[in-house]
C-alpha cells in the first residue's frame, strides 16, 4: 500500500471530486480580538487576510463558487462604532484587492440587501462588479446585508407580484421557479458549508440552498482560518456518503429511482 504520510493536505485532496460551490460562515473574529486584549476591529481586520489566503487556496484547487457570509441584516444591531468600522474596511478591503481580483482572474458576485449599504459602499462594491465581470475563473459571492429569511421574505413578494400581474401562473411555481426568484438564482447550491469558531449554527445563512449541503464546523476561529483549513474541510467532505435521500446500496449500485 503506498504511503501518503509525506503527502501535503492539499496533495490529497481528489481534484475530480471538488464541491463545486463552497460556502462559509466567517465567525469568530470579535473573540479572536478580545483573546488578544483587543478590540473587536481588530479581529475583523485581522480576518481580511483570511479571506485572502482562503480565496486563493479556493481559486487554486479550480472551485468554481465562493461564498462568504460577511454581514447579515442582524448585525446592523451591533454598536455604531463597530458597523461604522466594519463598512469602512469594507469599502477598504473591496478597493485594494479588485486588482488581485483581476490578477488571478476571480469574478466578485454580491448578494443581500445591498440598499442598506453605506453610498460609498456600494458604489465600490458596484465597479468591483463591473470590473472582474469578464473574468471566468472562480466566481467569488459576498453575502452582505444578507439573511436567508429576508431572500425568501422577498422572493415570495416577487412570485406574488408577478403571479397579480398575470405574468406568471400559480401552478408554475415549483422548486426550481422559487429558486430562480433567490438572490442565488444564477449560482448552483452549495455542496459544502463552513462554519469557523465553534458555534453549530447555520444563522440564518442560505437555508434553502443548503437543502443537501454537507455541513463542517471546526473550532477555528476565522482569523485563524488558512488554505490548510480549507483543505482539511474538503477532505473531511470527500470522505462522507451523498444519498441525497437514497440508501448507501442504492448509492453503490448506481441505482436511480424516479419520484
Amino acid at each position: 500500500m503506498p504511503d501518503y504520510s509525506f503527502m501535503s493536505l492539499k496533495d490529497k485532496i481528489d481534484i475530480q471530486r471538488l464541491p463545486k460551490h463552497i460556502a462559509i460562515i466567517m465567525d469568530g473574529n470579535g473573540r479572536w480580538a478580545k483573546e488578544k486584549g483587543e478590540d473587536r476591529l481588530f479581529g475583523h481586520f485581522n480576518g481580511v487576510e483570511s479571506v485572502r489566503d482562503v480565496v486563493e487556496g479556493a481559486a487554486e484547487l479550480g472551485i468554481q463558487y465562493l461564498t462568504l457570509y460577511a454581514f447579515s441584516t442582524e448585525n446592523w444591531d451591533r454598536p455604531a462604532y463597530e458597523v461604522s468600522g466594519l463598512m469602512e474596511l469594507l469599502v477598504d478591503t473591496i478597493r485594494k484587492e479588485v486588482p488581485t481580483l483581476n490578477k488571478n482572474n476571480i469574478r466578485l458576485h454580491v448578494i443581500g440587501d445591498t440598499s442598506m449599504l453605506p453610498e460609498q459602499a456600494r458604489n465600490e462594491l458596484n465597479e468591483a462588479i463591473t470590473e472582474t465581470s469578464t473574468n471566468t475563473g472562480l466566481n467569488l459571492i459576498m453575502a452582505l446585508s444578507y439573511s436567508s429569511r429576508w431572500e425568501i421574505n422577498t422572493a415570495v413578494k416577487r412570485i406574488a407580484e408577478d403571479v397579480k400581474a398575470g405574468t406568471l401562473q400559480p401552478a408554475a411555481v415549483n422548486q426550481e421557479l422559487i429558486q430562480q426568484y433567490l438572490c442565488t438564482g444564477k449560482f448552483p447550491d452549495p455542496e459544502l458549508m463552513i462554519r469557523t469558531s465553534g458555534e453549530y449554527r447555520i444563522s440564518n445563512f442560505l437555508l434553502y440552498q443548503l437543502a443537501y449541503a454537507e455541513l463542517y464546523f471546526t473550532n477555528t476561529l476565522w482569523p485563524d482560518f488558512r488554505k490548510e483549513n480549507l483543505y482539511e474541510a474538503i477532505l473531511d467532505y470527500q470522505g462522507r456518503e451523498r444519498r441525497f435521500g437514497k440508501t448507501s446500496e442504492q448509492i453503490q449500485t448506481g441505482e436511480i429511482t424516479k419520484k
